[in-house]
Formats: structure tokens, C-alpha cells, sequence
């Protein structure tokens, strides 16, 4: 990991996703959680005050050390217990069948092997857990896609390996889930960086 990344991506990102305009997304999403929750990239910890009491504990795991270190300082403003580890989401130390929701928002894009670390949400899950997300992603129209496979190398390199042209809803089927709802929206930006899946799934 380079300096830029090590030490000023970390700000950027958390920057970024401060945006007002991305709270109504994040509270639909954490409010759907329920009992132990796992969040994947849970980044800056931006999340963690939105957790509601139907959740029981939040365990979020990110792999840079940086953003953990943010995330601590929120850990306060949270109402559930908070446990932070530094880890991928494509090798969890997470014991299998313990979770009853994982949440993932703005983060598949990032995860060199979203499909793994998808796998691994579906092993972690309970019989008849949750997964939730809201995602960015490959959008519908052509041309615009077009846009983001030519993007997406360039983007990744200063984004700290963000993918904008990831077809979130079938990288989700892929690795073992059923889609019990899926909508989509736009965010604010560029069209080849804006188009969202929001939904939830269950383990087939």
C-alpha cells in the first residue's frame, strides 16, 4: 500500500461519503438490521450512530488500519455495542451461521473479490439472515456503461481500486442469494458513478 493510499485516500473517502444526500439511503438500509450485525467496510463509521434497538451488536471490519481509526471515534455516538477489526471481508474471522444481518454500503465496488467476500457473508449468516446493501454500480443504459468499462481501470487507481461498472444484483446471485427486493436510484455525480442497487437478499 502506497503513501497516497496509506494516508490520504483514508480522508478523501471519508469526505466524500459525508454527503447529506447519501443519509436517506444509509438510514433505509441500517434500519432494516436486526439482532448480531456484521457490517463489511465499515470504513469511517459513518453508520454506526444510525443503528437502531433491534439490533443486539455491530461488528465492522475494514482493512485500513486509518479509517478504523476514525471509525473508533464514532463508536461513542453509537447506542448498540461496537466492535471493530481490522480484516477483509473475503477472509472473515467471523464464526460460520453467527450473524443475523450483514450490511454492506458503498463497498462491494472496492473488495478486489466481491464474489468471495459475498460467499463469505452467506457462510457467516444465520438460516434465514439478511443481507442488505446499498451499492453503486454498472448502470442500465449502454452508452453509459460503455463509459464505465473505459473509466473504470483510471478511476481505480485513485480510488483506492473502486469499481464503477460492477453489476452489483448479479455478483449477489453469483455467490448464493436470493433477491427478496431490489430498487434502484441515483445518487449525486457523474451518471457513470451514480447509478445505486438497493435491496436485500436471503442465503439460498
Amino acid at each position: 500500500m502506497n503513501f497516497y493510499d496509506r494516508r490520504i485516500l483514508p480522508h478523501v473517502l471519508n469526505f466524500m461519503m459525508r454527503q447529506q444526500a447519501l443519509v436517506p439511503f444509509r438510514t433505509r438500509v441500517i434500519g432494516a438490521a436486526q439482532g448480531r450485525v456484521l457490517e463489511f467496510g465499515v470504513g469511517s463509521g459513518l453508520n454506526l450512530p444510525l443503528y437502531g434497538a433491534g439490533v443486539t451488536s455491530v461488528t465492522g471490519v475494514d482493512p485500513s488500519s486509518a479509517l478504523l481509526g476514525m471509525a473508533q471515534d464514532r463508536v461513542t455516538s453509537a447506542i448498540v455495542p461496537v466492535e471493530l477489526i481490522e480484516a477483509s471481508a473475503e477472509t472473515l474471522p467471523i464464526d460460520t451461521a453467527s450473524i443475523d444481518s450483514v450490511v454492506t454500503t458503498w463497498t462491494l465496488c472496492t473488495i478486489p473479490n466481491a464474489v468471495q467476500a459475498l460467499r463469505e457473508a452467506r457462510r457467516v449468516l444465520k438460516p434465514g439472515g439478511t443481507l442488505l446493501f446499498i451499492e453503486h454500480g454498472r448502470a442500465p443504459e449502454p452508452g453509459i456503461a460503455r463509459w464505465q468499462d473505459r473509466l473504470d481501470r483510471p478511476w481505480g487507481l485513485i480510488a483506492g481500486g473502486c469499481h464503477i461498472n460492477r453489476k452489483i444484483d448479479a455478483l449477489i446471485m453469483e455467490a448464493g442469494f436470493h433477491m427478496e427486493r431490489l430498487s434502484h436510484d441515483r445518487m449525486p455525480g457523474p451518471r457513470t458513478h451514480n447509478y445505486l442497487y438497493e435491496g436485500k437478499a436471503h442465503p439460498v
